[in-house]
């Protein structure tokens, strides 16, 4: 049995404009999937990405990583979802940009009752990230209370989660933003420095932070503005965690670089890599979800668009006009 819902899809890589509300047919799920009804859908930078063609699609293509709602029907082999079953999740292929979708279980968890459907979409892919980088993606001398990180974009949806768990882990954060408005907002999330990189050298800031050491770790979504003085941030075998390209792809660089500034580690981490199983997908998302509900992480949706209006929320993602998180809201 299939039915019609509405969906957004682009059908060319390109601006907001091809971002284009139709009707679409869902129908059941195969063997290893759900069908889940969305009640409010995350809005991410890795969906610019997808529209513009940076991570190419084919088409027609729906996009959008991250939603909940209610499961509505459960294919053969899930066992961890039934239908009713409040769920959120963060996942490979897009398509969340829609009322209702077909996909893989794998990656769908059944979200809480003490969190809202509107919380649960604004938090899994952003939660999950920070919970990656926090945890996971540690400098060789590994992270203790009371180090220095530096993590761009502070006041964005991962950077808000970020700031406020690295303190509860004891971390001294040292927050980028773009205004003087973002970087209060990261201070008053939890960080204890916050750099305006429009104004400041925000290098000679945090070598003034750190006594002149520098940094065990940069966190790092802008890209291409922000790559070389983060280098400059890094103390002798720092790490450089590259997880987006905000500002546009580093440009190629000579491995010897990172000999010469001491002996530095680079990775580029993407969330699907740390959530391809089952297991580990809902062991980070447990991890996520207890933060948050023991309050030491709130989840800030300062912006809601109608789905309809998604090409607004795209224009005002791209432009830097968004802080914490934004979800699409269905009628």
């Amino acid at each position: 049995m299939t039915r019609t819902v509405q969906a957004v899809q682009i059908r060319q890589h390109g601006g907001p404009e091809e971002l284009q509300l139709v009707d679409v047919q869902v129908g059941e799920p195969g063997p290893g999937q759900v069908r889940i009804r969305h009640h409010a859908i995350g809005l991410n930078f890795i969906d610019v990405y997808h529209r513009t063609g940076l991570y190419p699609l084919h088409m027609p293509a729906t996009i959008g990583m991250e939603g909940a709602g209610v499961i509505e029907a459960v294919g053969e082999g899930v066992t961890h979802l039934a239908v009713g079953d409040r769920a959120a999740y963060a996942a490979n292929p897009p398509g969340s940009y829609s009322q209702a979708r077909v996909m893989p279980a794998m990656n769908v968890c059944q979200l809480p009752d003490a969190i809202s459907f509107e919380t649960g979409a604004a938090m899994m892919l952003k939660g999950l990230t920070a919970q990656y980088l926090l945890k996971k993606t540690l400098p060789v001398q590994g992270l203790q209370a009371g180090d220095h990180v530096l993590f761009h974009a502070a006041a964005g949806g991962v950077g808000l989660i970020a700031c406020q768990w690295a303190r509860a882990l004891g971390l001294q954060l040292i927050a980028t933003a773009g205004t003087d408005d973002k970087c209060q907002l990261a201070l008053d999330n939890g960080a204890a420095h916050a750099i305006n990189y429009r104004t400041e050298d925000f290098a000679a800031r945090v070598k003034d932070i750190t006594d002149g050491k520098g940094v065990k770790v940069v966190y790092d979504s802008v890209g291409k503005d922000t790559w070389d003085k983060s280098l400059d941030c890094l103390r002798p075998f720092g790490l450089m965690a590259s997880f987006g390209n905000a500002s546009g792809p580093v440009p190629p660089f000579a491995p010897g670089m990172l000999g010469a500034k001491g002996s530095l580690y680079v990775t580029r981490q993407t969330l699907f890599t740390h959530i391809s199983s089952r297991e580990a997908t809902q062991a980070m998302a447990d991890d996520l979800f207890d933060v948050v509900a023991s309050g030491q992480v709130k989840i800030h949706i300062a912006q809601r668009y109608a789905l309809a209006d998604v090409q607004q929320a795209h224009r005002d993602l791209e432009a830097r006009k968004t802080t914490g998180s934004t979800i699409l809201t269905l009628p």
